[in-house]
């Protein structure tokens, strides 16, 4: 993997203006960086309103102004092969799951490792089943999504997420459903991921995250309809 710079944004939206959000009308101005290290909780109770943020951080949003930046480049001025391919270096959790349903649970987590990288599935797989077992499974679910309890595919979107050493998380309402079984393995890589260099986005929605004040956020912001606004947390 390519290491990362110290000294440039992970990600850098520079007063965007998207073109479209869900359900309003008024688009608001939208700006945020994260440096290496940055854990930035968002608190996003609208599931709609943060899937399209994630969406926005992943250069998936079409821009009236102003620019989304990944690793110093604009998502809007790359060639659209060379976006795909970036986005090999962003690890998400879908709120909504985003499972293939027609394919076992294991190809879905090594997918998107092959479409935007050059890896051998051999190395990813084998990767991929330690990040399994440490966050709770015993191995790659060979089933289908719809045959693999709800827990187990929580766990396994994060073995997705975190395969691949990505530079950027994008985590939505990863302990949906309170499964706080999840906190622990999840906040452990975040950590770890952090500590090499990446930085990540934590969507909280009914997650108990939110109101913990030990979270080790570096920042805090509220999503709405009038965009991103910081949170100061109180003492």
């Amino acid at each position: 993997m390519t290491p990362i710079a110290s000294n440039v944004a992970i990600l850098d939206l520079a007063e965007a203006r998207p073109r479209e959000m869900p359900g309003y009308m008024r688009m608001p101005v939208i700006t945020l960086q994260l440096m290496p290290g940055d854990l930035v909780l968002v608190d996003a109770p609208n599931s709609a309103l943060a899937a399209w943020f994630a969406d926005l951080c992943c250069g998936l949003v079409p821009l009236a102004g102003g620019a989304v930046r990944f690793l110093g480049r604009d998502w809007e001025s790359m060639p659209h092969h060379y976006a795909a391919a970036l986005r090999g270096r962003i690890g998400r959790v879908f709120a909504t799951g985003a499972w293939i349903e027609s394919l076992d649970v294991a190809t879905n987590i090594l997918l998107p490792q092959l479409h935007h990288t050059r890896r051998e599935a051999a190395a990813l797989r084998e990767k991929a089943a330690q990040l399994a077992r440490s966050f709770g499974l015993p191995g790659l679910p060979m089933e289908r999504p719809a045959n693999v309890p709800p827990e187990d595919c929580a766990r396994a979107a994060c073995v997705r997420a975190f395969l691949g050493e990505p530079a950027l998380l994008v985590l939505e309402s990863p302990l949906q459903e309170r499964r706080s079984e999840l906190l622990l393995p999840l906040l452990n890589a975040v950590a770890a991921a952090r500590n090499e260099g990446a930085a990540a986005i934590w969507l909280a929605d009914s997650d108990p995250v939110w109101g913990d004040r030990s979270f080790p956020a570096t920042s805090r912001f509220r999503l709405s309809d009038q965009g991103l606004a910081p949170v100061r947390r109180s003492a």
